[in-house]
């Protein structure tokens, strides 16, 4: 699709060339999953219908995991064969299939302060097919992608698309749900590509109002190119303009840098997509349920990542990744090998080998707590745990209300996105069970504040649907 669509895509995007400008929704969709890599459907829908363009497509994600991972072993040509694509994509992995397809070429991801898995900062490389094995590789070298063992250099790449990864910090609001005490950053109609035209121009009316204390936004200058890309009678008037002010605390200010910053990305692309892992306001690590302390420990000391020193040479890197490849291998035959026979003698001769030692306490803790361990699941949950630990952060409502705050300050100032998709996680507890109904209907509001009236689609209800019925589609 990308191949042959992306100069139509891009000249749609920008409504000029001659070409038909995209289709655009009535009201806003928000597609509601719960596993996140199956928002990835409906991003393709949207694209095969003309809503987005088939190239250089904006994603605005916010997670506490960056998902940027790649399926290891998948040929990268499957990405041209999305039904294949799909049934082999997990919730770590499913955003860069579709950078390697052409469709998406600038990522922010937007994380809460406990997930520090990639450098903060702007990051650009390459994503593209590994000569010598025909899979998808990066030419990144942030530990992210080292540990997993998916850096390439650029001169191994065939096919290559350039990637703008963009990673920043999402502080809290420091006066939860006090409009008055910390005052909501301006409107985002001047700012707004609205695809909704019969919907009221006030539909966030509460947050429009200038104060006497308002002055020109910090994100102003970064608007212009924006702008441009708006059709002359979607244009606000000039008294509509957004102000934010980097005088009523440090909230504030750090909140309008974050404007300006994700303005900068998304005059990049012709249209962006905003989607949200419920996570994101509140997340946990399932696997220190699932094992005793000492047992995550001891999987921590398995699968340790040995960092490259700082600037290491090509042959540095490649000789880091070669060595993660082959202890990940190692490790992932021993448990496959356990799941046939864990007796006492195949498990000291795998513990035998380099690295493998504290197998043997690790598989009597598991045995005498659980009689038959899961040994893939074991393996899942090592995986995890290379240089960082994932996220794991139980939010308060306060916390989480904090966030909320700072993602509505956030969003009342940006663009209308095209589509909206949002991931609950919570049936794999990343999410706790417990919060997301509350966090979900918390972001919903968010968005309705933003956007005005939304068109919900409560995918995740599909299952406990009755045959032929449909997930409830709200306003």
């Amino acid at each position: 699709m990308s191949k042959d669509g992306s100069q139509e895509g891009q000249s749609a995007g920008r409504g000029s060339g001659g070409t038909s400008p995209l289709r655009l929704y009535p009201k806003l969709p928000v597609w509601v999953v719960e596993d996140h890599h199956d928002v990835l459907p409906f991003i393709y829908r949207a694209i095969g219908s003309k809503y987005l363009p088939a190239s250089n497509i904006s994603f605005l994600h916010l997670d506490s995991h960056p998902d940027l991972l790649i399926p290891v072993n998948m040929p990268a040509d499957t990405v041209f064969d999305k039904e294949a694509l799909f049934s082999d994509l997990s919730i770590e992995n499913w955003i860069m299939p579709a950078v390697y397809a052409g469709h998406i070429s600038q990522v922010m991801w937007l994380h809460p302060a406990w997930a520090q898995q990639i450098e903060e900062g702007t990051h650009h490389f390459l994503v593209g097919k590994d000569i010598s094995t025909t899979t998808m590789r990066v030419t990144s070298t942030d530990n992210y992608f080292l540990s997993d063992g998916l850096y390439v250099p650029p001169s191994q790449l065939e096919n290559e698309k350039s990637l703008h990864l963009s990673v920043r910090l999402v502080h809290p609001s420091e006066v939860p749900g006090n409009q008055e005490e910390s005052p909501a950053l301006p409107s985002a109609k001047k700012l707004k590509l609205s695809r909704d035209s019969t919907a009221p121009a006030t539909a966030a009316s509460s947050s429009e109002a200038t104060g006497p204390h308002d002055s020109p936004s910090c994100a102003d200058t970064q608007t212009a190119d924006l702008e441009r890309r708006v059709p002359e009678h979607e244009k606000p008037d000039s008294d509509q303009a957004p102000s934010a002010s980097c005088s009523f605390g440090n909230h504030t200010c750090q909140t309008t840098e974050l404007v300006k910053d994700v303005l900068h990305v998304l005059q990049k692309g012709a249209a962006y997509v905003l989607d949200i892992d419920l996570d994101f306001f509140s997340v946990k690590n399932p696997f220190k349920e699932i094992y005793t302390q000492e047992e995550y420990k001891i999987l921590q000391e398995l699968y340790s990542f040995k960092k490259p020193i700082s600037h290491s040479s090509e042959e540095d890197l490649l000789d880091c990744v070669e060595n993660r490849i082959h202890q990940l291998e190692d490790l992932e035959a021993a448990f496959a090998d356990l799941c046939d026979d864990d007796t006492e003698e195949n498990l000291q001769r795998w513990a035998s080998n380099p690295g493998m030692k504290s197998l043997v306490p690790l598989v009597h803790s598991l045995k005498n707590r659980t009689g038959t361990p899961d040994y893939e699941m074991v393996h899942q949950a090592g995986l995890t745990c290379d240089y960082s630990e994932i996220p794991h952060h139980v939010s308060t409502k306060q916390e989480i209300d904090s966030l909320v705050q700072s993602v509505n300050h956030l969003l009342r100032n940006l663009p209308k996105p095209t589509l909206v998709t949002i991931a609950r996680s919570s049936l794999d507890d990343y999410c706790p069970a417990e919060q997301v109904e509350f966090i979900q209907e918390e972001v919903l509001n968010v968005l309705r504040s933003a956007f005005g009236a939304l068109d919900v689609h409560l995918e995740y209800l599909q299952d406990a649907c009755p045959a032929g019925a449909s997930p409830a589609s709200t306003a």
